[in-house]
């Protein structure tokens, strides 16, 4: 399971983001209002009444509406509006026509402001009780995964996609059977609530057929035998099995980025099948069942399992996370911290959120 309590990079760009739309990470935007009145005020003294600066004091309201609810706007606008008064009673123009229109023009732009003010307050609202509901679907998902297993060391990191993203249907699974451990991680094609329903279906086929099948291509059979029950037109679902023994790892792959490895010699690779094989919910269209197939791991080995938002993202000029140049930040003793390395150089290379979840899943043979 994601770890909640890990605040990394991203949910650090998540949180100056959101309070960046709500004014608490700002103080100079939200003594804005104040500064433009009272800058308003010291020119119209300085200048006197025939330059007519007193308008520009509906600035003060309408700044307000950037930051403030319709409370604080009202509070402001009425500021503005007695200002307004002291300086036309200093200037000897209170009662005259221009000065009637500008009290009037503070009225007005306080009172659409202020409905501005509370609009947006409402739409933040929605906007986070959404994301909550979202965050905490697709968080419950998955199970903890166990951290050690045998001689194998295991650890996790999901790093959450920038606020704006809808949420998608990264999945992952760790189980220990009678066959060995049994590793599943996959990304739904799609995104929104469907995309959550449909990940927890793999799973929950996933963590049956783990225990009941001899081998990984029956598992593939069973996950797609549910996931014919659910899906429906052009939707799949990406996949890597892997099964660990015990100088060896046996993996599936449907369409799935392929597992990188760093061995303890330094050797760097991706595990690419000699066959590619469609994803799960396609099957049917190739010609033969997804092939098993084997690649050594030693003791001091390490395999690194990922869903696509970690070489989909991108930097400001377009270019796509180099994750074979970047592995060797998972060279750190603890897996854990690995993990975090590789999250925040991810989040430095797009210079913010990501657009996508990633699901990082880092395995090391002790």
């Amino acid at each position: 399971m994601p770890d909640a309590g890990h605040a990394g990079p991203a949910w650090r760009w998540r949180r100056i983001a959101e309070d960046a739309g709500t004014g608490r990470a700002d103080p100079i935007a939200r003594c804005l209002p104040f500064a433009m009145m009272g800058a308003v005020a010291i020119v119209d003294l300085a200048a006197g009444p025939e330059f007519g600066y007193l308008p520009l004091l509906a600035l003060g309201p309408a700044f307000a509406a950037l930051h403030y609810g319709a409370r604080r706007i009202v509070l402001i606008g009425l500021i503005a509006f007695v200002l307004c008064i002291v300086l036309a009673a200093y200037d000897n123009v209170l009662g005259h026509r221009q000065d009637n229109l500008t009290l009037a023009s503070i009225i007005g732009v306080t009172s659409a402001s202020a409905l501005a003010g509370a609009r947006r307050q409402q739409r933040e609202r929605e906007l986070a009780t959404v994301r909550t509901v979202a965050e905490v679907a697709q968080r419950v998902l998955p199970r903890p995964v166990p951290r050690s297993a045998g001689p194998l060391l295991i650890a996790v990191n999901y790093t959450s996609a920038a606020a704006e993203a809808r949420i998608g249907g990264d999945l992952y699974e760790v189980v220990i059977t009678p066959f060995g451990v049994r590793i599943l991680i996959g990304d739904v094609q799609g995104k929104g609530l469907g995309a959550v329903e449909t990940a927890a279906g793999v799973l929950g086929a996933f963590r049956e057929a783990a225990y009941d099948e001899a081998d990984l291509p029956g598992v593939v059979n069973r996950l797609e035998k549910s996931l014919s029950r659910t899906l429906s037109g052009e939707k799949f679902v990406t996949a890597a099995l892997a099964q660990f023994g015990d100088d060896h790892v046996t993996l599936v792959d449907c369409g799935h980025p392929p597992p990188l490895i760093l061995g303890r010699d330094g050797d760097l690779r991706l595990v690419e099948p000699e066959e590619p094989s469609p994803p799960l919910g396609m099957t049917d269209l190739a010609d033969a069942p997804p092939r098993p197939y084997q690649v050594p791991f030693s003791p001091g080995d390490q395999m690194l399992f990922y869903t696509d938002g970690v070489i989909e993202a991108r930097d400001d000029a377009g270019t796509f996370y180099p994750l074979l140049d970047r592995a060797g930040v998972l060279r750190s003793s603890e897996a854990e911290q690995a993990l975090r390395d590789l999250e925040a150089d991810l989040v430095r290379h797009t210079g913010g959120p990501i657009a996508d979840d990633a699901a990082m899943l880092l395995v090391r043979r002790r």
